[in-house]
């Protein structure tokens, strides 16, 4: 079985939010609420700064704290890809699994769940991709398979240098993105 992951170009992405937006109108995400967000992260010191524009979301790791920690097992990998997701109507709302994601990544959805990227799980099931990789006007979003040698994101990984987010708290992420 293939495990998805996703890599994103900091140095081709601008920040327009259309991910965050596309995710919002695909998953009829609440007013208020959002499963990926832009990150402007500008380091060093003045003259020297230097600025990264990531688009981030659940990290779909190999080790999901968020996943361990459910009481009901509503958080669960998915059988297709290892993608995270969180069955709703198992859900009881208890927000263990937002203490134990280091990566803010889940929040309490109006109707008393907790709801999270999926990666698009409903369309990667009919063969699509995630709908923010198909809206980047930019095409700095890339997703698929990283157990493939021969996939576009494992390419990616293997050409240039990349780092993912808070990888110290070994939850094994697998969004990279692209220095």
């Amino acid at each position: 079985m293939a495990r998805f992951g996703m890599v994103i170009d900091t140095k081709k992405c601008v920040g327009c939010m259309d991910c965050v937006v596309v995710c919002k109108t695909e998953n009829n995400v609440p007013e208020g609420f959002n499963r990926d967000w832009i990150v402007q992260d500008v380091r060093g010191k003045n003259p020297h700064l230097q600025m990264e524009i990531r688009s981030e979301r659940c990290n779909h790791c190999d080790n999901p704290p968020c996943v361990y920690c459910c009481p009901t097992g509503a958080s669960h990998v998915h059988d297709l890809g290892g993608v995270v997701i969180v069955t709703h109507d198992m859900c009881i709302g208890c927000k263990a699994c937002i203490a134990a994601c280091p990566y803010d990544a889940r929040f309490i959805h109006p109707e008393g769940y907790a709801d999270k990227c999926t990666f698009c799980i409903h369309r990667v099931e009919k063969g699509m991709g995630p709908a923010c990789v198909s809206v980047c006007p930019t095409h700095c979003m890339f997703w698929g398979a990283l157990d493939d040698p021969n996939s576009e994101v494992s390419k990616l990984l293997d050409s240039r240098k990349h780092h993912a987010l808070i990888p110290e708290a070994g939850t094994k992420p697998q969004i990279f993105y692209l220095v």
